[in-house]
């Protein structure tokens, strides 16, 4: 399996990829950012609570419209909580407009008894309105004829005037407009007539809208419903906040008057709501603002959403809601109400992405709780002020990654392209014929690659010295060992004139005749390469055919190698190529001469020439030992032989490397290759066809 090229331009994209770290930095810097400016949230809202609870404690009747409440906070579960209304109030009967209005319950007190009643309450101006549904099986309608005083179905008010007791009654014949009557003592000066209604008819009972001046309730409001019944026996249900016999002041009205909200307005662009608390817990005053501020319009909705969930933490616990019937939750009433300032932070009900801030305050008169104060505000407002930075930081961001990019990569390819030249000019600086190019380039860029290339430089100009040196010493030791092997044949002659009178000649003279007939051999073979490299230019290439030619060689090698069968396997066709015969013929004298001297007495040498392509292919062919593995790939080096029997002939191994040059010459590919069937050596030259 090839292994994957992981190149420089693969490996610099790869390092890029730590450009990434720039917007996480960021990132990180605006986490930090966004916890600094949480902090000055948390203490511009701190402030902002601090100072409402400083302006309420110097003036406690914003929060108490009678100061004894102060003392006696009553039951919480019978007070009447007024929310206050920014528009009039239609009084017709009729539940239009009370939708959002908390609503509180008072269920039947027995089983068989289907008397209930819930309560809504409204101030507006300096009136207090109620809506009050009764659910009764039987509705009994006022009766004239019985007496002038309230009978049937009837609702009583029950309000507190100078520490006095006034209950009112309503009471119809007959559903429609109703107007209140005294229903025991009355202070001076006070019209029962001023409370007025509708009462209708509803599915399984009725309702009582009800409008009440707050100068006659004097800070109490109790009520409780008479339900009668047509038999005489039947005996008479009340249910309500209060009792017909209840003599004690009747149950709180809590609600909101103007001037809380006259005080509170100037802090109405210091938090989204603010509310005001009693030492009970409910809600005597407050402001609402929306979240949704238009100075985010400006950033990209997009990366408006990317930044908030960066900045997003869902660890945190959703924000408590508003109880139905005034209050905040009970965690909030607690916190606000310890007497000491606290802030906590929620997740935003109104987006998961954004964190609500609520910060309490308590509201002291000395070292009395009488109230608190509590402020909060969603992060949108701080976080809308850093969407135009982190809308720049990412856009810097991506360019310096682009631009990081970008460099990096003409960077890794400028490398790559220098590296692939320096490379390539390496591999082709030895040619086909094993001699060293001198033209490789050698950089003057001063950095670390231009000093590789100048060393391979001088490297190669070396080893090109070296080579040369050695391409030219058979030439130099042939011209040096001529004269001496000139005077040592000379002296032998005459030592063997001297001596052939008297006896035979002397093995010593026969075995020095010897040892220079081989060395004559020595220099007639190294003078063969020699002079065949330098005549090689002398013969000029033209197209020839090789079939004829390898018809006559076979006739001629027949005759020199009688104990070698010459097989010849040759085309129909022309074989044309661009080769010079007599080099042509060189070769094959010298690959035949080879493979007959390997083959065992009676084994044939075979000659083919096969077409492959726009080539062909020479292949002469011997049985006898293999190629050492060692030796295959330097088979045509001078001076490499693969003998290992001693045959009594001179082998220098040049045969082989004759035929390389030859090849080279002719433009042609030579090859060695072991055969199995029958065991031997195939040598190839592959010519291109002409």
């Amino acid at each position: 399996m090839e292994r994957l090229r992981f190149n420089l331009r693969r490996q610099l994209i790869v390092v890029s990829l730590l450009l990434l770290s720039l917007p996480w930095a960021g990132c990180q810097f605006i986490r930090e950012m966004e916890g600094a400016l949480g902090e000055a949230q948390e203490q511009a809202l701190l402030a902002t609570a601090e100072t409402i609870a400083a302006m309420a404690s110097e003036r406690p009747t914003l929060i108490y419209t009678d100061l004894g409440r102060i003392a006696d906070p009553g039951d919480s579960h019978q007070s009447v909580y007024a929310q206050p209304s920014l528009h009039a109030v239609v009084v017709d009967g009729y539940a239009e407009g009370w939708e959002d209005v908390p609503r509180a319950h008072w269920p039947a007190s027995h089983a068989e008894d289907s008397l209930s009643v819930s309560l809504q309450a409204l101030t507006h101006s300096e009136n207090l309105y109620l809506l009050l549904h009764i659910e009764d099986e039987e509705v009994v309608y006022h009766n004239p004829g019985l007496s002038r005083e309230p009978n049937g179905d009837r609702v009583i008010l029950r309000t507190w005037q100078n520490g006095r007791r006034q209950d009112y009654a309503l009471a119809t014949a007959a559903p429609g407009s109703v107007r209140a009557s005294a229903a025991g003592r009355r202070e001076r000066g006070v019209d029962a007539e001023q409370i007025w209604g509708y009462w209708q008819d509803a599915l399984g009972g009725y309702t009582l809208e009800l409008e009440i001046p707050l100068e006659l309730i004097g800070g109490r409001l109790g009520f409780y419903v008479i339900d009668s019944k047509t038999g005489n026996d039947s005996p008479v249900h009340t249910i309500g906040n209060t009792a017909p016999l209840d003599t004690h002041a009747p149950p709180w009205l809590i609600h909101t008057p103007d001037a809380v909200q006259a005080a509170l307005s100037p802090f109405r662009a210091q938090a989204d709501s603010v509310h005001l608390l009693d030492n009970a817990g409910w809600i005597v005053g407050g402001l609402q603002t929306s979240a949704d501020a238009p100075r985010t319009r400006e950033t990209f909705w997009l990366l408006r959403l990317v930044y908030r969930s960066i900045l997003s933490n869902n660890a945190l616990t959703q924000a408590p809601a508003i109880q139905a019937s005034g209050k905040l939750a009970d965690e909030e009433i607690s916190h606000s109400l310890s007497g000491a300032v606290s802030s906590r932070r929620y997740q935003d009900p109104g987006n998961n992405n954004r964190a609500l801030r609520v910060v309490s305050a308590p509201v002291l008169d000395g070292d009395a709780v009488i109230g608190a104060v509590v402020v909060s505000q969603s992060s949108e407002q701080y976080l809308s002020l850093t969407d135009q930075a982190f809308s720049r930081l990412l856009g810097y961001s991506a360019l310096a990654i682009g631009l990081g990019a970008i460099g990096l990569l003409a960077y890794a390819s400028l490398l790559s392209l220098r590296i692939g030249r320096l490379s390539k000019a390496a591999s082709h600086v030895i040619g086909k014929n094993g001699v060293i190019s001198s033209n490789f380039p050698s950089s003057n860029a001063p950095d670390e690659i231009g000093e590789l290339s100048r060393r391979y430089a001088e490297l190669l100009d070396r080893l090109r010295e070296y080579n040369d040196y050695l391409r030219t010493l058979s030439r130099k030791l042939t011209h040096e060992l001529r004269t001496p092997i000139a005077v040592i044949q000379t002296s032998l002659e005459n030592l063997e004139e001297t001596t052939a009178s008297e006896h035979s000649p002397s093995p010593y003279l026969i075995r020095a005749r010897a040892g220079l007939s081989r060395l004559n051999g020595i220099l007639q073979a190294m003078s063969e390469a020699s002079r065949l490299e330098e005549s090689l230019v002398q013969n000029p290439l033209r197209p020839f055919d090789l079939v004829p030619l390898l018809r006559d060689m076979q006739g001629a090698y027949s005759a020199i190698y009688p104990d070698h069968p010459i097989e010849l396997e040759v085309p129909e066709e022309p074989a044309s190529v661009n080769a010079a015969a007599d080099l042509i013929v060189q070769l094959l004298d010298k690959l035949v001469e080879n493979a007959a001297s390997f083959s065992p007495p009676g084994a044939p040498v075979r000659l083919s020439l096969q077409p492959s392509g726009q080539t062909w292919i020479l292949a002469v062919s011997n049985q006898g030992p293999l190629l050492p593995e060692d030796i295959r790939s330097t088979l045509f080096e001078p001076m490499v032989s693969s003998r290992t029997t001693d045959d009594g002939q001179l082998h220098l191994g040049l045969g082989l490397h004759v035929v390389r040059l030859i090849s080279d010459y002719l433009g042609a590919d030579i090859s060695a290759a072991n055969t199995t069937e029958p065991p031997g050596v195939t040598i190839t030259v592959t010519f291109p066809a002409e």
